[in-house]
């Protein structure tokens, strides 16, 4: 019963799961219990560490990881791109490529590396929203030490094929680092067929989960090569024995865990990634797929303009559209048509000046046309 999973079914027409998304209810029970459990028991038997094992595990089968041991929990997704970014031992001269549209948790990290000699080359966005496989690999030099890109583009919603890139920067000797919010949870993502080396994205987008927790995927061959960006007590070897003092890194992905962990938002993704996994992602994938592919359709029935690229292998649960030609509006009047959907109960936002929904699996046919009825 999607409706007892997803309470905002009974509230809004929510079309924004690529900005921040509703949890699902196994995510807010999560929460509830373990609020319940602190306040009367506080850590006493809980099992909490070994829940978050658990929860590793969860998120090596999303991406197809070889282990757990390849999982580190981290903040958000700028954490996750900042500690590959601040691990990699650079030398002047060291380039790193990314396109000129990444969203912000994946440019100031690579940018911030200039002060070290280090050259950011940008792929430009073509005129129709792609990102050009071609122009990344002829990007890609003998310099290039990371590529590091959206698999899907926030502001367009098109997802590129991260295979030829890989293989490519892998020739050079170089690696390939994911942003992968806008993916993770919607469709496949397999790290290994895929060639990715890094990959990272925050949990509270496609995957249902709260603001504040995501993780960072690190390939088991890579891992002691990073230097951990932020040095701790609980990313040592046997971090436990609080009296030894033994500066020894982890040999997994804790080394970049420093710290204790945000617990009640580990458990809430938890809950959600069990609930994506229980339905598959293939079915997940499949259901937006069709839902998208509605929306266009009755998008464009009505005179307004899919930006979006929708070919096979480019389209996402992204769709970036705009106001019929004849009535182009500024981006004030744009806003005005997202308040007045928001006073019906229905949810889309701006971005970059044009407008953007980004439906899941659980919202209904019935409910796009909602949004396509109400649209001026």
């Amino acid at each position: 019963d999607l409706t007892a999973e997803f309470p905002v079914l009974g509230e809004l027409a929510f079309f924004n799961h690529a900005g921040v998304a509703p949890l699902s209810k196994r995510a807010g029970d999560a929460l509830r219990t373990f609020a319940s459990q602190g306040e009367r028991f506080a850590y006493f038997q809980q099992g909490w560490y070994r829940r978050v094992r658990e929860v590793k595990k969860l998120a090596a089968k999303l991406i197809n990881a070889d282990s757990e041991k390849e999982i580190a929990f981290v903040a958000n997704t700028s954490t996750g791109v900042s500690t590959i970014a601040k691990g990699i031992d650079w030398r002047p001269g060291d380039s790193v490529v990314i396109t000129g549209v990444e969203y912000p948790a994946n440019r100031y990290p690579w940018e911030d590396l200039k002060r070290f000699g280090v050259e950011l080359i940008e792929v430009k966005q073509q005129p129709d929203m792609r990102i050009d496989v071609e122009d990344v690999v002829d990007a890609i030099t003998d310099r290039t030490r990371i590529v590091s890109i959206s698999h899907v583009q926030y502001a367009s919603g098109h997802r590129i094929d991260l295979k030829p890139i890989s293989e490519t920067v892998h020739q050079v000797g170089g690696y390939l680092c994911v942003d992968a919010i806008q993916s993770l949870g919607v469709m496949p993502v397999d790290v290994q067929h895929m060639g990715i080396d890094f990959l990272t994205a925050d949990g509270h987008k496609w995957m249902l989960g709260p603001e504040g927790c995501g993780f960072l995927y690190v390939r088991e061959d890579l891992i002691e090569r990073l230097h951990p960006n932020v040095v701790g007590w609980m990313d040592m070897v046997d971090a436990s024995n609080y009296g030894d003092s033994r500066f020894e890194f982890e040999r997994d992905a804790r080394r970049f865990e420093p710290g204790s962990y945000n617990l009640p938002g580990i458990f809430a993704l938890g809950a959600s990634l069990e609930l994506l996994l229980e339905v598959g992602i293939e079915t997940v994938w499949s259901r937006i797929d069709a839902i998208t592919t509605h929306l266009c359709e009755g998008l464009k029935s009505k005179g307004y303009r899919v930006l979006s690229p929708r070919g096979r292998g480019e389209k996402s649960g992204i769709v970036i559209f705009d106001v019929p030609e004849a009535g182009v509006r500024e981006v004030p009047e744009k806003l005005n048509i997202v308040m007045e959907l928001e006073k019906k109960g229905i949810v889309i936002v701006i971005r970059e000046g044009r407008l953007r929904a980004s439906p899941h699996f659980y919202n209904s046919i019935e409910q796009v046309d909602r949004l396509i009825d109400a649209l001026p």
